[in-house]
């Protein structure tokens, strides 16, 4: 049985004062009063959850896709060479897990390609245990809109010939039914499903699925109790498409045909109005809230404030686009509730909800069970420790409150060590179940290596960009 002292313990009731957290396999045995001081002082919290993620190995800065709105952005993505799927995820996930994840969440928007999707799988789902997170994992559905939203041709029909033919080469082909979708869901899962590895239905967002394949999803989540994740309403141009597509009722639509419940996760809903908000706290739904992606992707800033006062539950992601493009979630916690604090002396959200959102609300979404995001007996010992010293280095005062400085300052330099079903995942700045930095190095090499053959393919995109962005304030742009 391993024992912790801590200086200070974080858990739902509050800060507790020179506690001995003792763990007994990956459970957590105990909690009592400490008698010896931990050198350095730690502050232990529930781990991390990052609730929306897509699992890129490598940073989209670096392919030249920073400051460009979503619908130019996405398009981006495929710069990316295929590499070894173990590899690209043992990196994305060592990255979480550096940045205070231990439950992540994987929509997998993406795949490598060189083998079957359930064998592909397999691979991430190794990489998760040699590094030691939670993952829940989204297969990707998309079955209309291969570029924007709404036939191609007004786009494609703008492009010079030679980068018409290379978009329609990268990015349209014949979808799956909706009925192949769910098969593959359940083969990806027998596949990979484990306690630690929890695969769901992955609907891209409704612009992107039409709606036999939202309502089979909707129907195969009701009958197996496999979560769903989606994203919805990102930026104002979905917004405009889909008011013109459902009359203004997106989210009335989605409740008829039975996809709002408590299965479902939300990615994003940066433009939802305060009356769907009021629809998807009454019947459960989990809200992700990305406030760095959607900062970078200019798709504004969610009601988030609006979001806990009508009662939603609400989660937090990174999505691929932290602040300073590092994974770092006590940073995107700081950020979060920064922007949502409002104004004045009276706060519109407060810090209990905000580590609530980070550390437990978003369990449910990721891995199908409320276990955990809690520092008790008889939980699971998902442990976040923060080196105290550091995180208070000035040590002017011993009054302060704790959860103060974590709002203030916290970011993973301070993380001592991240404990994962009682396994050390992390410890001094090092991901202990891989090679990190050799994995790394492999998977930009072989990027690097491809960009040759993309060079044809990157022209293309500068003229799509032109055409997207007009099209988009054309036809979709809304206030």
């Amino acid at each position: 049985m391993r024992q912790i002292d801590c200086a200070y313990l974080l858990t739902g009731a509050g800060v507790q004062n020179h506690q001995t957290i003792e763990v007994d396999g990956d459970r957590i045995h105990s909690v009592r009063a400490c008698t010896q001081a931990s050198k350095p002082r730690l502050l232990a919290m529930p781990a991390l959850v990052n609730a929306h993620d897509h699992g890129r190995a490598v940073r989209t800065s670096s392919i030249d896709a920073s400051g460009k709105p979503l619908e130019a952005w996405l398009q981006y993505l495929a710069l990316f060479p295929s590499v070894d799927p173990y590899l690209a995820a043992a990196v994305s996930l060592g990255n979480s897990a550096l940045g205070g994840s231990g439950v992540v969440m994987m929509h997998y928007t993406r795949a490598q390609g060189f083998t079957d999707l359930p064998t592909e799988v397999a691979e991430v789902a190794r990489a998760a245990r040699d590094v030691g997170v939670r993952v829940g994992f989204a297969v990707s559905m998309k079955d209309r809109n291969p570029i924007g939203y709404g036939p191609p041709e007004p786009l494609l029909d703008a492009l010079p010939q030679d980068a018409r033919d290379e978009i329609i080469r990268r990015f349209v082909r014949p979808p799956l039914a909706p009925n192949d979708y769910i098969k593959l869901v359940e083969d990806v899962a027998a596949a990979a499903d484990s306690p630690t590895f929890n695969v769901q239905y992955g609907p891209n967002g409704v612009q992107w699925c039409s709606d036999a394949l939202l309502e089979a999803v909707a129907d195969a989540s009701a009958l197996s109790g496999r979560r769903i994740h989606m994203h919805l309403l990102e930026t104002r141009y979905q917004r405009g498409y889909l008011d013109q597509l459902y009359g203004g009722d997106v989210v009335k639509f989605l409740d008829s045909i039975g996809l709002l419940s408590p299965r479902l996760t939300l990615a994003h809903c940066v433009w939802t109005r305060p009356d769907e908000l009021e629809l998807l706290a009454a019947r459960g739904v989990t809200i992700s809230t990305n406030s760095s992606s959607n900062l970078k992707l200019r798709s504004g800033v969610a009601p988030v404030a609006k979001m806990f006062s009508c009662g939603c539950r609400v989660a937090m992601g990174i999505d691929g686009g932290a602040l300073d493009d590092d994974d770092d979630m006590l940073r995107e916690l700081r950020l979060t509730h920064l922007l949502h604090l409002g104004s004045g002396f009276t706060p519109k959200v407060n810090e209990n909800d905000m580590l609530s959102a980070a550390a437990a609300t978003g369990r449910l979404s990721v891995t199908n069970s409320t276990d955990g995001g809690d520092i008790a007996p008889g939980a699971t010992a998902d442990l976040l420790l923060l080196d105290y010293d550091a995180l208070d280095d000035d040590r002017i005062r011993d009054d302060i409150d704790p959860v103060n400085l974590i709002f203030a300052r916290a970011t993973a330099r301070h993380i001592h060590e991240l404990i994962v079903a009682g396994r050390t995942v992390v410890r001094d700045g090092r991901v202990l179940g891989i090679d990190l930095e050799a994995a790394r190095r492999e998977v930009v090499l072989r990027m690097r290596a491809g960009q040759p053959a993309m060079a044809s393919f990157a022209t293309a995109l500068s003229h799509l960009d032109r055409a997207v962005s007009e099209h988009m304030e054309r036809q979709f742009s809304c206030s």
